[in-house]
């Protein structure tokens, strides 16, 4: 290889890994311990038949997403902002409310499956953990700026290789893993298809698109662009950095969902444990089966998106609700500036350690708030759809027509699910 091409190959790998940035936070975010449990009751009560959602899932949240950051690169604002501009505020504002209910149950179930997996490590109480990863968290999304937290986010990421490890560690049969990958069995009874809900509720989510679109929003104010005008627009470059960007965040997503079902589905229903509670018993029933270094990879992880994820999921309500009702925002904003902002942050969290005291199974909890999300995304996607298409709203700078395509699509898929779940 000479010189040139040398040089061309540094370049387009320094273009490749200097894009890593809202994308890859928000797919990883993705994989919350929601996520996870909803992934690990699919695998444990399902097999492998659900293997075939994870490929399928992968180019429309990729699609969507980048529909999401490029509402923000190219209007300078938030997603609620956008969607303010095309339908009557008084429904964007009962979607915010259900969007913070929702993400609220979603931080209690993770504080819940956090303190499980560090009761299981420590053998303290969850109770204690569950105050205190919520402190922890709350603290750290008020106190901190954004380029510190997104920092913090990234590596934070990492953590979500443990489950791949852990799948390799038990020695999967791949010709049949493939066949469950790439010929679906579709659903047919009414539970099966309430999963499929739930397996697309927690993969593409509303609180995703309001967060991808707010951070982007977020890292235009730290590169200086601290005005409407002064944000709006973006260039070839930059979408073309993003769109790496949510390509490997989602990839890596959609990935880990595929080797969190594979790995309790080889591990859990083979050993005919298709019932599971609360996480720290599908991490437990994981030790005799697959060896306790695989269960202390699943538990570490566990713990890791949960840091992760809350402050996506409190903050992606407190945007969407500081867009609609005109209050300042902003991660890099201070308490007394934002005071709003931050109150919905802190109100969720609250509510969420508040609901770990209750005795609602946390594991149905999370279920629950994945069929919910499953439910209200097609709503929101027909709003990003009508976003995207209108050149004034975009700034002259609409998705392209496979985005939309897509987008499309992945709405029908979704309103197809939930009429198949309730039917």
């Amino acid at each position: 290889m000479n010189s040139g091409s040398k040089s061309a190959v540094k370049s387009k790998l320094k273009l490749f890994t200097g894009s890593f940035g809202p994308g890859v936070i928000t797919g990883a975010a993705d994989d919350d311990p929601s996520g996870i449990g909803t992934y690990s009751v699919a695998g444990a009560h399902f097999g492998l038949m659900f293997l075939w959602a994870a490929l399928l899932t992968w180019p429309f949240m990729m699609a969507v997403q980048m529909a999401c950051a490029r509402i923000g690169m190219v209007t300078g604002d938030g997603l609620a902002s956008a969607l303010e501009k095309k339908f009557p505020r008084q429904v964007l504002i009962v979607f915010c409310i259900a969007l913070f209910l929702a993400n609220t149950l979603n931080v209690g179930a993770d504080l819940s499956a956090m303190a499980d997996a560090a009761e299981m490590l420590t053998g303290w109480s969850s109770h204690f953990f569950v105050v205190a990863f919520g402190v922890v968290i709350a603290w750290a999304t008020v106190q901190l700026r954004y380029f510190q937290i997104a920092r913090i986010l990234k590596w934070f990421a990492l953590t979500l290789f443990a489950y791949v490890l852990a799948a390799f560690l038990i020695g999967p049969d791949w010709r049949e893993a493939l066949k469950h990958t790439f010929i679906p069995t579709f659903p047919r009874s009414h539970e099966e298809w309430g999963m499929l809900v739930a397996l697309l509720g927690t993969t593409i989510s509303p609180y995703l698109f309001f967060w991808q679109s707010s951070q982007e929003v977020e890292e235009e104010k730290a590169s200086g662009r601290n005005t409407l005008e002064k944000r709006k627009g973006a260039t070839d470059e930059e979408i073309l950095l993003r769109r790496y960007d949510v390509a490997v965040g989602t990839f890596f997503s959609n990935l880990v969902m595929f080797f969190i079902i594979l790995t309790t589905a080889l591990t859990l229903n083979r050993h005919s444990i298709t019932s599971i509670e609360t996480s720290q018993q599908a991490a437990e029933a994981l030790a005799p089966i697959a060896g306790r270094f695989a269960y202390l990879l699943y538990t570490i992880g566990l713990l890791g998106v949960g840091f992760l994820a809350i402050p996506t999921l409190t903050g992606s309500a407190a945007y969407a609700l500081a867009e609609t009702f005109g209050w300042d925002e902003g991660l890099d904003a201070p308490f007394g500036k934002a005071q709003a902002f931050y109150t919905v942050i802190l109100a969720s969290t609250v509510v969420a350690i508040i609901f770990d005291f209750s005795d609602l199974n946390p594991i149905k909890a999370l279920y629950w708030s994945a069929q919910v999300n499953g439910v209200l995304a097609p709503f929101v996607l027909v709003g990003i759809l009508a976003v995207i298409r209108d050149k004034k709203i975009m700034c002259g700078q609409p998705s392209p027509r496979l985005v939309q395509c897509s987008v499309a699509v992945a709405t029908l898929l979704m309103f197809a699910a939930a009429v198949g779940m309730f039917l």
